[in-house]
């Protein structure tokens, strides 16, 4: 039995009250209902085995021991259960069991395993199976870890001391119930003095006050965790802890000078920038923006400043153009403030700051300027060629005051109805007016400098047109008035209109009136309204389309004008036949019968058409069958059936179409089979004998190629499988050959060449063959 384990014993109970055995809840049904016994008795240990066991033996755990065991070996011990035969060995004849390998308790702190004994020969059991309990006991061997590490953190800047900035933990996987080896202790290696840590809890809090994040803003410290709190022998694990300094605003805006001067040109436009300032701020973020505004200045409404949201600079915009002449420089007084501003740091100062800052206008050569950018006038239409309209003028607002010479756009006026005079600036007409066309003349008007012409000004001109009755009234509309059979006397079949293209000034007064012959007619009779209208009316009734159809009435309109304008204008009244509720049926001319023709004439008329028709059929018909000649159908097929080929063939190298050697042959011995029965009379240039043909190196050069165009279109004429119609032949023949005759070797035997091949006898039997073809002593026999 080991020592200081509790001895445990394990018994059958007895019922007092009924004196029946009990049987205990671990035992084995099977072996009760066969042994019958009427107790258990175990005596065992109560099992801790140490982990991490290193010895070379099997680590000794305990023993069990059955009363039934009487030391004569007929009992044998089995071990089954968690580990069983794997890691626990139980000696079957003494109960001593054994680990045969090293426990981790962080791996697995305890081991549930049964036990039981059994007869030796039978392996019937003897006892029940019993259950018990091996615990691994800890040891220090497992060192603090931070799962979270390494850490990142941010603490204010200018936090006060003890300010918490995180909480830091580390883990032990050793029993926390056992020893003191789960038990940690936090300590700072590295981030003295600005940082400490609690002990116990992991707390890490600011050492020092009022940090400044613009001196430093990060610190990176090394917290060490160390089981058996703290003591010799620990084991200990590290982490770091990035510490960032956030920004307070506890830096007010600062400009770099008191005084800025900028110069910018008088010809700047208007938005433009004129310059760009920027305080200082140590902050960042949105501590660091601020707003700018001018306090004060000598150019009230001139600038305006506004912040760049991403520089934060105060950009300086000019609201009104700048001049020179008039004023050269302006001062401004500019305040930066922080627009997000701490309370608790009011104390650092006011949070704004205050610049001067000077712009210079810089003068250039402006423009003339005109005195009236838009000027207007009047004219009347029927002013004379000449006629002057008004005056322009324009100075150069520059100090040299150069002289000023005026001329028209034309793009503005581009029938050239206007002239202006280049020094005085008069405007005066160059043609007729007519307002109806155009009653507003719009001009520009350019001021040229005279000693810089690149400067030029521009002014607008308008011109009205003023009206005069030049114009008579009209009829307002074409008008179709049509008159009834059935109308009665005093009947208006018509109201009238009319229009006038003038404009005066009091308005349209038309009169009306018929012409003088229509004035007394029995048919009519016109009626002023007063009311620049007439109305047509009959005088009186039986009007009858067959008697007369049109009635035309000549209608007499004048203006209230002065001189008054008129115009007669004739009025067409066709009469109709109308239904009873005055809806005109037909109009015009009533187509009478032709009664006095006779059968005859008609039969006449008819025979004509009918001659005529027939004779237009017999062109017609003679014009289809008339043949053309043929030459203009082969024009026509040439005309309208052009093909094209962008092919150009392979030159000589080019050995799929044609057989290039036929055609540099030109002495071919021809196949005596060929008919020679047809002998075309093909006329020569030269005459020689039919027997012998000359050679084409014999004839000049200028009719070589036409003695071999004869040649072969006697050779086609001849030949009985040529095509029975005309054929391009193409025939690639370059002539017959250089004068200076072939630079090969391979001719050399024809040639007289002074060069003397007889040496090539004495190199030897390999040489023997070149000797013989160039040798001058075999030559003879070689050609013969």
């Amino acid at each position: 039995y080991m020592k200081g384990v509790t001895l445990i014993r394990s018994c059958w109970g007895l019922n007092p009250s009924s004196g029946d055995l009990e049987k205990s809840p671990h035992s084995d049904p099977d072996s009760w209902d066969v042994l019958h016994r009427n107790r258990r008795s175990w005596v065992w240990n109560q099992f801790f085995v140490l982990e991490e066991y290193t010895g070379n033996e099997p680590l000794y755990v305990g023993k069990l021991h059955s009363d039934v065991d009487k030391g004569d070996g007929k009992v044998k011990y089995v071990l089954s259960g968690e580990g069983a035969t794997s890691i626990f060995t139980i000696d079957e004849n003494t109960g001593d069991i054994h680990a045969t390998k090293r426990l981790d308790r962080e791996a697995q702190a305890y081991y549930t395993l049964q036990a039981q004994a059994v007869d030796r020969l039978t392996n019937l059991p003897v006892e029940p199976k019993s259950e018990f309990v091996v615990k691994v006991q800890d040891i220090n061997d497992n060192e603090p870890k931070f799962p979270d590490g390494p850490y990142l953190a941010g603490v204010p800047e200018m936090s006060p001391l003890g300010t918490m900035v995180v909480q830091v933990v580390a883990t032990d996987a050793d029993d926390p119930t056992y020893g003191n080896s789960a038990r940690v202790v936090y300590s700072i290696e590295h981030g003295h003095p600005y940082f400490s840590v609690e002990p116990k809890t992991g707390v890490i809090r600011t050492a020092l006050p009022n940090m400044d994040r613009e001196t430093r803003d990060q610190y990176v410290l090394v917290i060490q965790a160390k089981d058996m709190v703290g003591q010799m022998g620990g084991l200990s694990g590290t982490t770091s802890v990035t510490v960032t300094l956030t920004d307070v605003n506890d830096n007010p805006p600062r400009f770099a000078h008191k005084n800025y001067q900028y110069t910018v040109l008088e010809s700047l436009l208007v938005q433009s920038v004129v310059a760009r300032i920027k305080a200082a701020d140590a902050d960042i973020g949105s501590n660091a923006e601020m707003d700018y505004r001018i306090m004060d200045g000598d150019g009230p409404g001139m600038f305006n400043i506004t912040t760049d949201e991403d520089t934060q600079e105060g950009v300086i915009m000019l609201l009104k153009p700048l001049d020179f002449e008039t004023k050269s420089s302006f001062s401004l007084r500019i305040e930066a403030t922080n627009r997000n501003i701490d309370s608790n740091f009011l104390s650092l100062g006011p949070f704004s700051d205050t610049t001067s800052v000077k712009v210079t206008v810089e003068d250039v050569n402006e423009p003339p300027v005109f005195s009236i950018p838009l000027s207007k006038m009047v004219v009347s239409e029927d002013a004379k060629v000449g006629t002057s309209i008004g005056r322009v003028s324009a100075h150069d607002p520059d100090n040299s005051n150069s002289p000023i010479r005026y001329s028209i756009d034309r793009n503005t006026d581009l029938e050239r109805f206007f002239n202006v005079d280049a020094l005085s600036g008069v405007i005066s007409t160059a043609k007729p007016l007519d307002r109806e066309a155009n009653s507003v003349h719009n001009l520009t008007i350019f001021a040229i400098e005279s000693h810089d012409p690149t400067q030029i000004g521009k002014g607008i001109t308008l011109i009205t047109v003023l009206d005069v009755n030049d114009n008579a009234p009209v009829f307002a509309i074409d008008y179709e008035t049509l008159l009834c059979e059935n109308a009665i006397p005093g009947q208006v079949i018509q109201t009238i209109s009319a229009v006038d293209k003038d404009e005066p000034l009091s308005g349209h007064r038309f009169y009306f009136a018929l012409a003088g012959p229509a004035a007394g007619n029995l048919n009519f009779t016109l009626r002023d309204n007063k009311d620049n209208t007439a109305s047509i009316l009959t005088k009186r009734g039986g009007f009858r389309r067959r008697e007369q159809p049109v009635y035309r009435l000549p209608v007499l309109i004048v203006d209230s004008g002065s001189p008054a304008l008129s115009s007669t204008n004739t009025l067409s009244v066709r009469v109709c036949d109308c239904d009873s509720d005055g809806v005109a049926l037909s109009c015009g001319a009533v187509a009478y019968t032709a009664t006095g023709l006779s059968t005859g004439a008609l039969l006449a008329i008819l025979g004509c058409i009918i001659t005529l028709l027939v004779m237009v059929l017999l062109i017609v018909t003679m014009r289809r069958r008339r043949k053309e000649p043929l030459i203009l159908e082969e024009e026509r097929d040439i005309r309208e059936n052009i093909v094209r080929y962008d092919d150009e063939g392979g030159g000589e190298e080019d050995t799929e179409a044609f057989d290039m050697v036929t055609l540099r042959n030109l002495n071919v011995i021809r196949d005596p089979n060929v008919r020679r029965d047809v002998t075309p009379d093909t006329p020569t240039f030269f005459h020689y004998p039919s027997a012998s043909r000359p050679s084409y190196k014999s004839l000049p050069d200028n009719v070589v190629f036409r003695e071999f165009i004869w040649e072969r279109l006697k050779d086609a004429d001849v030949d009985p499988s040529a095509p029975p119609y005309d054929s391009l032949q193409t025939y690639a023949f370059e002539g017959s050959g250089s004068v200076a005759e072939s630079l090969s070797s391979l001719e050399s035997l024809s040639t007289d060449s002074d060069q003397n091949y007889d040496y090539l006898s004495n190199w030897g039997p390999r040489f023997k063959k070149l000797a013989d073809l160039y040798g001058n002593s075999d030559s003879t026999t070689v050609l013969s």
